[in-house]
């Protein structure tokens, strides 16, 4: 294979390789093999341009144009002239196509399903990022530059999963990128012309080129750096703070959280995916639970507070982390005198739900999980450490359902000054108008509950908004003045702008996102599911600590004490939950085989298998995919100890018995004996030089490997067996030689340090021979090829040119 050639193939799997990270952002990822496809066409094209060879523009336009007919076939074959050729029809509906995968893209939560504008847009990204690195590193011959759109094409998958494109992923680009350098040094390498003594690597060792002495040193010196830059690049990044990722679904951790007893947890921006969740098509359950409230309407599950606005977005603040304590402490600002209800609830998280903050009722007291998972006290927050997440979590929260009345939270003090200072921040950038509409707004109110409650119902009754998630999720301090203005969009708006308002007017305020309730089932459970997905402000009130509120109209609950009459009542007795509907999750499997997993979240199928279907549902480990990685661990953890296992058994082949042979068969197994002692002495340090007499290899053997006593005896003896062999008119057959072999290996073994020893047993220095072989094999077959090819060509050719001459 030419060096452009070879160079040409680097770049196409290279451009595969960091495709990869794209894979798991839609499902399924069959679009893979079409970019693959065009690519290979893109290829072969530039590969016929360069041969004839064509300018370099020329060749450009020419691969342009097979991508420009490669998809219009796969995507705008019906619109398009016989199928291929792009007429203004197919342009136009390719447009549209690419329009419509735009919103699709806006529109899904990761993964997202694969429709065609989706695949079009990916299958398109990625044969542009092709064509430009086959150009950049083929037709210009500037490999190092073709990273940047790697990069690019890596750091896009990254971007859209929310920092979840995984080490695998990273590993896999790079490894595509160190392959493109090599190909090309290779490439620069060999237009020097052939090294001297070259060609003994097939099968004489002894010269320095053989034994990768200097004449190789700059490919062995580039290799080196590449493997060393590559393991920097993977594990700096572990010693390194860690970037938040996705609040809803996805790997990436929402929170960086450190081990140990310390740490902080870092900055989350949830909004692009709370409104993907809630648009999705197909609400999907995200964790099921029971509880003892006997009224679930204010049960919302909360996840993380919004308490930092700096203009441009709500965010969270970077706070320190401790592990979670037996009893959580007592919720800031909580007055005694405030009738509370101790509930307990029991939840199942499903398989497909994974992410780092534990959904929980607020206020927490004590929560019973297992695995890595860290306190946050200023917002009450559990966080995953050490990429432990959601997924199937089972766990029990003991949380306070507070219920001031109107009465108590209108008499209610003035906050901490800290506490104020703090949660009254608006930025400078924040329009007039918010202001002064929370002041037209609350006006006539006599104290922070009234124009905390003026706010909410302006918002959710008397204001005109209306509910739409289509809406774009700005969240700056113009868009929340955009919101007041055009009164259109979903809970995000909602309480970002109310929590914003009434920071305006000296209300400490925070945002929390989380869940809703979610839906009773007929077996007592409620479900949770992913269009339950919401936002809501949380206000301050000394006495009552933080407060929920709900703006957002038609969703939600309003909480009582927003209302007129505040519903009375006592407060229970500690949580017990009742026989009939159990709080704690039932992992008994389903007593109908009948029971389909859309029955089971539905709650259709019985008390038991209700809550199990949160996780025998399908969503379990598919026995093929398991299968499949088993193995693919198994051969990457057997990769290292390949070159032993091919020397193991080299050698067993080379010391057979020493059964009767036939007398022609003496002579190869003499030479093979000494074969593997020359390799032994190389796996130990000393190389091999056929160019020496075997009397001088042996004695030199002796020299470097510091043989004493029968092991250096024994190198001598095989010698004068070889020289028998060699020279002799009529060779003695000689015996033993496999135990002097043998012997000659301890002599070696004793001889030698621990780190040689080592070296010689897991990465033997002869095993090279086996990549020797393999290059030699794939020389010769592609010889053949060539001479065939050659061979058919001339008899093709051949009557044409007879009859040409006839003819002249």
């Amino acid at each position: 294979m030419s060096g452009r050639a070879r160079l040409t193939l680097a770049a196409w799997g290279a451009t595969l390789m960091a495709a990869g990270a794209l894979l798991p952002l839609v499902k399924p990822a069959t679009w893979i093999f079409t970019a693959a496809f065009v690519l290979a066409l893109v290829s072969g094209v530039g590969t016929l341009a360069r041969r004839v060879p064509l300018a370099r523009p020329l060749t450009l336009l020419a691969q342009a144009v097979v991508v420009l007919l490669a998809l219009t076939l796969f995507f705008a074959r019906e619109q398009a002239i016989l199928w291929l050729i792009p007429g203004p029809q197919a342009l136009a509906y390719t447009s549209e196509l690419f329009r419509a995968g735009v919103e699709d893209v806006g529109r899904y939560a990761i993964p997202a399903p694969d429709t065609a504008g989706i695949r079009l847009m990916l299958v398109g990204g990625v044969v542009a990022i092709g064509l430009l690195v086959d150009a950049l590193a083929v037709t210009f011959r500037r490999a190092a530059p073709a990273g940047l759109p790697l990069l690019a094409l890596y750091s896009v998958a990254a971007g859209l999963s929310g920092g979840g494109a995984g080490w695998l992923w990273f590993l896999l680009a790079a490894s595509g990128y160190l392959l493109l350098l090599l190909a090309e040094g290779r490439d620069r390498l060999s237009q020097w012309g052939r090294v001297f003594g070259g060609a003994q690597r097939s099968g004489r060792p002894g010269s320095s080129v053989a034994s990768g002495g200097p004449a190789f040193a700059p490919v062995r010196t580039g290799r080196r750096i590449g493997v060393v830059a590559m393991g920097v690049a993977m594990v700096v990044p572990l010693a390194l703070p860690g970037l938040s990722g996705g609040l809803f679904g996805g790997s990436g951790g929402a929170g960086g959280a450190g081990g140990g007893k310390g740490g902080t947890v870092s900055a989350v921006n949830p909004l692009v995916s709370l409104q993907e969740n809630l648009r999705q098509p197909e609400d999907r359950e995200v964790l099921r639970y029971r509880t003892n409230a006997r009224d679930t309407s204010g049960l919302y599950l909360r996840l993380v507070a919004l308490d930092q606005f700096d203009g441009a977005s709500w965010k969270s603040s970077v706070r320190p982390i401790e592990d979670v304590p037996k009893q959580l402490p007592w919720p800031q600002g909580l007055a005694q005198s405030v009738r509370i209800t101790e509930v307990t609830s029991n939840f199942v998280a499903s398989d497909a739900y994974e992410q780092k903050w534990l959904p929980m009722p607020y206020p927490a007291g004590r929560v019973d999980i297992g695995g890595s998972w860290r306190f946050e006290p200023a917002g009450r927050m559990i966080v995953g450490d050490n990429d432990q997440t959601t997924r199937g979590a089972r766990y029990q929260v003991s949380s306070l359902d507070v219920q001031p009345s109107s009465a108590q939270l209108a008499a209610a003090g003035p906050a901490p000054e800290k506490l104020r200072a703090e949660y009254t921040k608006v930025p400078e950038s924040l329009p007039a108008d918010v202001r002064a509409t929370a002041l037209d707004v609350t006006k006539g109110a006599r104290n922070d509950y009234e124009r905390a409650v003026k706010l909410q119902d302006w918002f959710a009754e008397d204001g005109g908004f209306r509910y739409d998630v289509e809406v774009g999720s700005g969240t700056g301090a113009q868009a929340i003045s955009r919101f007041l203005k055009e009164k259109e969009g979903f809970c995000v708006h909602f309480s970002f702008s109310m929590a914003a308002m009434a920071r305006s007017l000296g209300i400490p305020a925070r945002v929390a996102v989380g869940f809703m309730p979610g839906t009773t089932q007929t077996d007592g459970s409620v479900s949770v599911g992913i269009r339950d997905a919401h936002a809501w402000p949380e206000l301050y009130f000394e006495g009552a600590g933080w407060t929920r509120f709900e703006p957002t109209p038609s969703r939600g609950s309003t909480p009582a004490y927003t209302r007129t009459n505040t519903p009375s009542g006592t407060a229970t007795g500690p949580a017990q939950p009742q026989q009939s509907a159990s709080a704690q999750p039932s992992a008994a499997p389903s007593a109908s085989e009948s029971c389909t997993p859309q029955m089971r979240r539905l709650g259709d199928c019985g008390p038991d298998a209700a809550v199990a279907g949160a996780e025998s549902d399908g969503s379990g480990p598919d026995p093929l995919k398991v299968v499949l990685i088993s193995l693919g661990v198994l051969v990457v953890l057997a990769l290292p100890f390949l070159p032993m296992l091919w020397r193991t058994r080299v050698r067993g082949r080379r010391l057979g018995s020493d059964g009767a042979r036939a007398p022609e068969d003496l002579a190869a197994r003499t030479l093979a004996v000494w074969q593997e002692i020359n390799d032994t002495a190389w796996d130990y340090g000393v190389e091999p030089d056929e160019s020496r007499t075997p009397r001088k290899t042996a004695a030199r053997i002796v020299r470097l490997g510091e043989l004493r006593g029968e092991p250096a005896d024994a190198v001598h003896r095989v010698a004068g067996a070889v020289e028998e062999v060699l020279y002799s008119p009529r060779p003695r057959p000689a015996t033993g030689l496999a135990e002097e072999a043998v012997r000659i290996r301890a002599g070696f073994h004793a001889s030698a340090g621990r780190k040689a020893r080592l070296r010689a047993r897991l990465a033997p220095r002869s095993a090279v021979r086996l990549r020797w072989a393999a290059s030699e094999r794939w020389s010769s077959v592609t010889t053949a090829w060539s001479l065939r090819r050659h061979t058919l060509v001339s008899r093709v050719t051949t009557p044409f040119r007879r009859t040409s001459r006839e003819a002249g």
